[in-house]
């Protein structure tokens, strides 16, 4: 029972693949039948047969021996490629679906016709074509047609066996198309084969020839030709053959001889040849320019010019052009012309022969310079003393200048382009013979300039000492050794210029301010111009004094002393000196602090004003004296109940004094009178504590207020009469 569900399903399987197969066999393709099978192109061959039911597709089959050439196509008819020429293929069709492929049909036999022949035209002549071709397989004739390319006109058509053909009477300059196939023993056409080809120019007429002389070339025109593509010229002589090339019915021929015959033809030229060379124009050109030409000048301005006689020289003229622009010639049937000439010119000479063609072509320019003009206006512009700088005119002909001068066994030269000199490392004071000759690369020097002389300026004098002369001036001293010169001294500084002149060895400048720096030079002069300057010298004046001095009593033994500031200053010294003594600081202040002072006592006033460089200048004052001593034992007296008495010990020296008391109820003052030592206070309260202090006064009236302070207790009991008592004392303030 397992068994039985598999051996139903084994035999149902069976029964559908027969049932399939039967099937297939009933719906197989139809064999397609071949109608017919021909070739019209060498390479192909063209099936027709009908239609077969279902088939989308055909297969063509072409056998040539081992060689099967196939082809797919859609429907009837269709064409085999890819075969050989004039061969014979057995031709087969199958029909094909999505079902499979039919068998093959019955074969046909079909040839493909003859292969076209492979032409080659040429053009031998204007109004032929000569055609040719390889021989064709199997082929027994050929049939070969000609016509203009654009249409127009007869066609000629010839048969032939051959392989070559010419056809005549054809139009000159003509494109044609040319076709020919070959045929088969069956009379069968085989493939075409075209080529165009165009027939060669008639030659050019009307050949005209014009010669430019001056440029010996020959201008070629002619009447256009009938499908010509370009032109050549042709120029023949004896010895060379020239030509010109053109698109156009005109060219010039370049390059031509002089003096020479030529034979002139024109060629027409298109993609199929030239044509016949035209009948020959004749040309001759114009003669030769003349050689062997030769300058001479003799004499002087007197040019000579010769030359050798030519072939076709009729006559000749020889032109003369000086380089400023003039020109002269002469025309003559010999070979020798004169010219006038002058210094410094060149001149360019040419010769020309004449004969009826024109004038010969230009031969060798030669040219002739004359010796340079010389320099006659030598001027100095500058005479230094070691140099000269000299100009002159520019002259005719001078490309260079020679200038030499010569001092004793001394001689210096300088050669330039330009019209001046300048003539260095000369020896100053000294007299040269100075001359400029001017030269030219094609005749040299011209020797026969004149000299000048010229005398260069004197030497720069040496300053040997400044010092100071009997009336406080400034003398400069120098040495030189120049021939009548004047000197000339200059101190400058900030403070302006100051000068000095002498013919001799030294001079003074007066005027020299204070506290100043110069520089000092001297310079040399003569007619023939102004030294170099000396070496300066440096030069100082010593420091100015200042203007003012003041002195300031500062306490009993000290003095403040302070002044202006003096011009070229850096430092001061200050001295009083008195029989007692003397006081003395070193400062680059303008003030000073003295003590150790004497009260009561004159003293001199001098002060020292010191450069940088040490110079002094002593400086006088009005001397000046000390203040009055501050007096001593001052006490304190009471006169009445409201007075009391200031008492003192005149110091040394007679003075003035002035006499305040400071209590907390005022300030009461007063003065004795000349000479005495006291003074009294007539109302004064009591019972209060009083500051007493005596002062010098000095002459200008002006209190003294360093002397020493004293207090004192006023009290308002006690005696009326008596010594107050002494609280004790302070310094002054």
């Amino acid at each position: 029972m397992a068994g039985g569900p598999k051996k139903s399903l084994s035999l149902i399987g069976f029964s559908l693949l027969w049932l399939k197969m039967v099937a297939s066999a009933k719906t197989a393709l139809e064999i397609p039948t071949i109608d017919q099978a021909y070739s019209k192109i060498s390479n192909s061959i063209t099936v027709e047969w009908a239609a077969v039911p279902g088939a989308t597709s055909y297969l063509l089959t072409a056998k040539d021996g081992d060689t099967v050439i196939e082809t797919m196509v859609a429907n009837p008819p269709g064409t085999v490629t890819g075969l050989k020429a004039a061969t014979s293929y057995q031709i087969t069709v199958r029909s094909i679906s999505a079902a499979g492929r039919s068998q093959a049909s019955p074969p046909k036999q079909a040839n493909t016709v003859l292969a076209a022949p492979v032409l080659e035209a040429s053009s031998p002549s204007s109004d032929s074509v000569l055609v040719q071709w390889e021989a064709v397989r199997t082929a027994i004739g050929f049939s070969v047609s000609i016509m203009r390319a654009n249409g127009l006109g007869r066609i000629w058509k010839e048969n032939t066996t051959n392989t070559t053909l010419t056809f005549t009477r054809l139009d000159p300059g003509t494109l044609y198309t040319i076709k020919a196939h070959a045929w088969s023993a069956n009379g069968t056409p085989g493939d075409d084969s075209t080529c165009n080809q165009r027939t060669s120019p008639r030659a050019p007429a009307d050949i005209e020839v014009s010669l430019d002389s001056g440029a010996l070339k020959a201008s070629v025109s002619w009447a256009p030709t009938e499908g010509a593509f370009n032109y050549t010229a042709m120029a023949r002589s004896a010895s060379s053959e020239l030509s010109c090339s053109t698109a156009y019915s005109t060219c010039t021929i370049s390059s031509l001889r002089c003096g020479t015959e030529y034979l002139v033809s024109v060629l027409a030229r298109n993609d199929a040849g030239s044509s016949r060379s035209t009948s020959a124009v004749t040309l001759k050109t114009v003669a030769c320019a003349p050689e062997r030409v030769t300058i001479q000048e003799d004499p002087p301005g007197h040019l000579s010019v010769s030359w050798s006689s030519v072939e076709l020289g009729d006559y000749y003229v020889a032109f003369v052009k000086s380089d400023d622009g003039l020109e002269v010639h002469c025309n003559t049937s010999l070979t020798q012309c004169n010219f006038l000439s002058e210094c410094g010119f060149t001149y360019f000479i040419s010769v020309f022969a004449y004969n009826k063609a024109g004038q010969s072509p230009l031969g060798d320019v030669f040219n002739y310079t004359t010796a340079p003009c010389c320099p006659s206006d030598i001027n100095p512009v500058l005479v230094a003393s070691d140099r000269v700088e000299i100009v002159w005119s520019p002259v005719r002909g001078a490309e260079l200048y020679e200038t030499k001068a010569v001092g004793g066994f001394s001689v210096v030269e300088c050669n330039d382009t330009a019209p001046a000199c300048t003539l260095s490392a000369l020896a100053c004071d000294t007299t040269y013979n100075i001359t400029v000759q001017s030269f030219s690369e094609a005749r040299g020097s011209n020797t026969s300039c004149a000299s000048r002389f010229i005398t260069t300026a004197p030497c720069s004098p040496e300053i040997e000492s400044v010092s100071k002369d009997a009336f406080s001036g400034i003398r400069v001293h120098w040495r030189s050794s120049n021939d009548g010169a004047t000197y000339t001294v200059t101190a400058r500084g900030e403070d302006g210029l100051y000068r000095c002149r002498s013919s001799g060895q030294s001079c003074a400048l007066a005027g020299l301010p204070c506290g100043s720096v110069f520089s000092v030079t001297a310079v040399a002069e003569t007619r023939a111009g102004r030294s170099l300057p000396s070496y300066s010298v440096r030069l100082e004046t010593v420091p100015c004094c200042p203007a003012g001095l003041t002195i300031t009593q500062v306490t009993q033994a000290v003095v403040n002393v302070s002044w202006t500031v003096g011009t070229g200053a850096l430092t001061y010294v200050t001295v009083l000196e008195s029989p007692t003594g003397q006081s003395k600081c070193h400062t680059h202040q303008n003030h000073c602090l003295l003590g150790c002072i004497t009260c009561g006592v004159n003293y001199t006033v001098a002060l020292k004003a010191i450069s940088a460089t040490g110079l002094t200048a002593d400086c006088a004052y009005h001397g000046y004296s000390s203040s009055a001593c501050c007096p001593l034992g001052v006490k304190l007296y009471r006169l009445s109940p409201n007075g009391v008495r200031i008492d003192w010990q005149a110091a040394r020296g007679s003075a003035n004094y002035s006499t305040d008391l400071y209590g907390s109820k005022g300030i009461f003052t007063c003065s004795p009178g000349a000479g005495l030592s006291f003074c009294d206070v007539t109302e004064i309260p009591c019972g209060d504590v009083y500051t007493v202090m005596v002062s010098p006064v000095a002459e200008t009236g002006l209190k003294l207020t360093f002397c020493p302070k004293k207090i004192y207790s006023v009290t308002c009991s006690g005696s009326s009469l008596g010594m107050v008592i002494y609280r004790g004392k302070r310094n002054a303030e």
